[in-house]
C-alpha cells in the first residue's frame, strides 16, 4: 500500500467538502436483499447540497485561485450536479461561474437549474444533449471571456481531469478506513459512471492501497466501450501526472444494461430502487444516476453474482436534487 499524503503531496486543496462522509448498514434494503449492504453517503459531502462532485472541486477551485483565474467555466445538462456545485465553489472563493447547460430550456427552472439561478451563476443555454457540441461551445466562451481580459478556468463535463481524480484516489482510501474500522471486506463496490472521473479515482486508489475487490461501475451514459476507453484515458493521464502505474485493465468493470433509452431517461427499474431506499431505510436516490446505479446492484445481488458471504457497498454520488425537478 502507498501513502496516501505522499501520493497527493505537492496538489493543495480548499475545504468544499465536509470530510469524512459516513458508511453505514442499510438494514431494511439488506434484509429485503438477502444480503449485507453498506452505503458510504457522498450525498452528504454537506456544500450546495451534497454530492460527489465535491471531492473534485476540493482539489479543482484549489489550482483555479493557485494559478489566479478569476471566471470558471462548467459544462453539463441543465440539470447537472456537478455545474450546481461548481458554481456554488465559484461564488464562495470569488471566481465567477459561467455554466454552458445544455438540452431543452424549461420555461421555469427546476431542481439544479434553480439554484444555479439563485447562486447568480451566468448561464449559457445550448439546445442540445451532445456532450462534444457543449464542450466546442465552452471553448468559444473561454475565448469570448479572455478576449474581455478574463482568465478562465475551463472544466470538462463533471470535472473529469486528472486533478479532479484525486478527489476519489482520496475518497477510495477514506472508504477503506471506514471499512477498517467497521471491521467489514467488501466484495464489490457499485458506484454510477457518467463523467467516469469517480470510477477512475476509485480504481486507482484501489491499485495504490492494494485492494483485491470489485469496482463496479454501472453506466448512465456511454455504452460500454466507450465508457472503457475514455476510462482508460482519465486513468492513463492521472497516473501519469502522479507517476505511478495505472490500475490492470482486468480490474475495469463497467456495465451498461441499465441506461436505458438514454442518458437521463427514466427506468422502470430506477425507480423501484428509489422507492425500496427511501421506503426502507430513508435514503433519497435519483432517477439520472444512483437509482440506475442502484437498480444495476439490485439485479447482481438478486442473480447471485456477487458474493453472499461478504458485504457489498453502495457509493452514494448524491444527485437527489432531481427529485424536485
Amino acid at each position: 500500500m502507498q501513502d496516501l499524503e505522499t501520493i497527493l503531496s505537492g496538489y493543495p486543496t480548499v475545504p468544499i467538502s465536509l470530510l469524512p462522509t459516513p458508511l453505514h448498514k442499510v438494514s431494511n434494503v439488506s434484509e429485503d436483499l438477502s444480503a449485507e449492504l453498506y452505503c458510504k453517503r457522498d450525498d452528504l459531502t454537506g456544500f450546495a447540497f451534497g454530492g460527489n462532485k465535491t471531492r473534485k472541486l476540493d482539489f479543482l477551485i484549489a489550482e483555479a485561485l493557485d494559478r489566479g483565474y478569476d471566471a470558471l467555466i462548467a459544462v453539463g445538462s441543465f440539470q447537472s450536479n456537478f455545474c450546481r456545485m461548481a458554481a456554488g465553489a465559484g461564488v464562495a472563493y470569488g471566481i465567477e461561474p459561467h455554466l454552458v447547460l445544455g438540452g431543452e430550456e424549461k420555461e421555469k427552472p427546476t431542481g439544479n437549474l434553480l439554484v444555479d439561478h439563485i447562486l447568480g451563476a451566468k448561464i449559457h443555454p445550448i439546445n442540445t444533449m451532445d456532450w462534444n457540441e457543449w464542450e466546442a461551445y465552452s471553448k468559444n466562451l473561454e475565448d469570448e471571456l479572455t478576449a474581455k481580459g478574463r482568465k478562465v478556468y475551463c472544466l470538462p463535463v463533471g470535472g473529469s481531469v486528472p486533478i479532479g481524480i484525486l478527489g476519489y484516489i482520496r475518497g477510495f482510501y477514506e472508504i477503506m478506513e471506514d471499512c477498517s474500522r467497521q471491521n467489514i471486506e467488501p466484495d464489490s463496490i457499485f458506484c454510477a459512471d457518467g463523467s467516469l472521473g469517480t470510477h477512475a479515482g476509485l480504481l486507482l486508489g484501489k491499485s495504490l492501497f492494494g485492494w483485491n475487490g470489485r469496482i463496479i461501475g454501472i453506466s448512465v451514459a456511454q455504452k460500454k466501450q466507450d465508457a472503457v476507453d475514455i476510462l482508460k484515458r482519465i486513468i492513463g493521464e492521472t497516473a501519469d501526472m502522479l507517476r505511478v502505474d495505472p490500475c490492470s485493465d482486468d480490474d475495469i468493470i463497467i456495465d451498461d444494461n441499465y441506461i436505458g433509452e438514454a442518458y437521463g431517461s427514466r427506468t422502470e427499474a430506477a425507480s423501484k430502487a428509489i422507492t425500496m431506499f427511501a421506503q426502507r431505510d430513508g435514503i433519497f436516490l435519483d432517477e439520472v444516476y444512483t437509482g440506475k446505479a442502484a437498480s444495476g446492484m439490485i439485479d447482481y445481488i438478486k442473480k447471485g453474482e456477487t458474493d453472499p458471504d461478504r458485504p457489498v457497498l453502495f457509493l452514494h454520488t448524491g444527485g437527489n436534487i432531481e427529485l424536485f425537478e
